[in-house]
């Protein structure tokens, strides 16, 4: 009896899991996608290598060169894209404000997808009571209006990087828990669960062996759409002055030093909003194109 709950088990086990696609082959077909890819990983390699790609300072300040236009404007200057109110090299604070950006974004993207995932793991898994426990709180969470949830905790705790990652991550973590949830609502019931059952598995067992490689598909998914929301919702703060104090560097905080000479001079607003699109345009590309590979309803597309 044994050997057959685990023969069922292997079986529907394997049928449940997702195809796995020749996922680089896929990516050197989609042009799009592929696009986006070049995109991330130069924006990636600019933050990682800042301090050797910024040809100055990105905090130093010469205030008889302030707002001095790009190269191609003005060629007898040595500022490829001018400088700032304060006169700082606008190229080197774009590049490091890029650091940010990635970083607020990522490491947003991780925590709230951990979480979520935990907690519709746990729900879904569980039932019960638990289930109703954990989404009513987070029918809770989804009650609070996301900008005064962020303006009220920075108000209270300041502004800093941590603050941003935490902030930003109190609200998306619903999302992963909601649709993990209703995926382990399925797979609980499928043959090779209660084949796992059936022969004394552990419930962190099934949990982590049998159910998790199955959901992790619509997380990825999930995180890879997210990441460009993460990118542009720090800009938003950072622009509101709720993000990274200064001087850092920031692309929102750049937006937000250079409204004032939007009508005199362009580039302190128009370089930093071109960087947020093209950014968060190569990570909706890669969504896109994870989305198509990863989705089994989407094979056909």
């Amino acid at each position: 009896m044994r050997e057959q709950a685990l023969a069922i088990q292997e079986t529907m086990e394997l049928e449940a899991l997702p195809e796995r696609p020749k996922v680089w082959a896929s990516l050197w077909k989609d042009k799009s996608a592929l696009l986006g890819f070049v995109i991330l990983l130069s924006v990636v390699v600019m933050a990682v290598f800042a301090p050797l790609l910024a040809p100055m300072d990105p905090q130093a300040q010469l205030l008889d060169r302030n707002l001095k236009p790009p190269m191609w404007s003005d060629g007898r200057q040595i500022y490829l894209l001018g400088t700032d109110h304060l006169g700082r090299d606008f190229l080197s604070r774009l590049i490091y404000g890029a650091r940010i950006s990635l970083l607020v974004g990522f490491f947003a993207v991780l925590l709230t997808g951990c979480f979520g995932l935990c907690v519709g793991l746990v729900a879904g898994y569980f039932g019960g009571k638990v289930d109703f426990l954990l989404m009513r709180l987070v029918d809770l969470v989804l009650s609070f209006p996301f900008i005064l949830l962020a303006l009220a905790t920075i108000a209270i705790v300041g502004p800093s990087l941590v603050v941003l990652i935490l902030v930003m991550s109190m609200r998306i973590w619903v999302i992963y828990a909601r649709v993990v949830r209703g995926e382990v609502l399925t797979l609980r019931e499928q043959e090779f669960v209660q084949a796992a059952r059936s022969i004394g598995g552990s419930h962190f067992r099934i949990i982590v062996r049998h159910i998790l490689p199955n959901v992790l598909a619509p997380v990825i998914i999930i995180a890879s759409l997210y990441l460009g929301r993460m990118i542009i919702i720090e800009a938003g703060l950072s622009f509101l002055g709720l993000g990274v104090p200064p001087p850092t560097p920031t692309w929102g905080g750049l937006l937000s030093d250079g409204k004032v000479h939007l009508y005199t001079s362009w580039w302190v607003v128009t370089l930093p909003g071109l960087a947020i699109t093209v950014t968060v345009l190569g990570a909706n590309l890669v969504g896109d194109w994870l989305r198509n590979v990863l989705d089994p309803r989407l094979k056909s597309v």
